[in-house]
């Protein structure tokens, strides 16, 4: 008889005792709140446990919680084709405390924790290349933050004059804009261009 999602969270939480803050059910897979310094002995327990064996790594996310003293949630999510399960731990962390790398648990987190770092601003101790992937190294910020500007700093784009990429400050044109504001099925009060060839009624 298969085991349940309830008794496999039970056991994991009573296996890892205080390194787990709690646990829960998710959409057909468990949630695990971690402790922040314990992330690494956790995925190794969860790939390495004869009732868990999540050995496959599938991703880092971020979510960010402004209003929280410790803002930001780093979620992992892991698969266990041998029991077909999935499990999600999550952690909480500030913008200066940083969460252990787990690459030498996983090293497919790699990019994953880059990415975190690129986008959030999360930081990772003991990631070995611990740099921007997505955005420019030159970068200003880290565009995923609740609390980013939606404009961005500065705009970019490839010079064919110099021959390099360059930075310019956001420019907003809107000069040729004419916003009335009007409810679309009250129409306009002036003539769409077009408009003028169309047979009055």
């Amino acid at each position: 008889m298969s085991e349940t999602l309830e008794e496999l969270g039970t056991y994991i939480a009573e296996s890892l005792g205080g390194k787990l803050k709690g646990w829960s059910l998710g959409v057909d897979m468990l949630v695990l709140d971690a402790e922040r310094d314990a992330i690494m002995e956790v995925v190794a327990f969860l790939r390495d446990d004869s009732r868990c064996r999540f050995v496959n790594f599938t991703d880092i996310a971020g979510a960010d919680y402004p209003a929280r003293s410790e803002r930001f949630d780093v979620v992992y999510h892991l698969l266990s084709p041998y029991k077909n399960r999935r499990v999600r731990i999550k952690v909480t962390t500030d913008e200066v405390t940083p969460v252990p790398s787990i690459t030498d648990v996983f090293k497919g987190a790699d990019w994953f924790e880059r990415e975190a770092w690129d986008l959030y601003g999360i930081l990772f101790t003991g990631h070995h290349d611990l740099r921007r992937i997505l955005t420019d190294y030159g970068f200003d910020g880290h565009p995923l933050r609740k609390d980013f500007p939606m404009t961005g700093f500065v705009e970019v784009r490839y010079n064919e004059e110099q021959k390099r990429v360059v930075y310019e400050p956001v420019r907003l044109n809107q000069e040729f804009r004419n916003f009335d504001f009007l409810s679309p099925w009250e129409g306009t009060d002036y003539v769409i261009p077009g408009d003028e060839k169309a047979k009055a009624n």
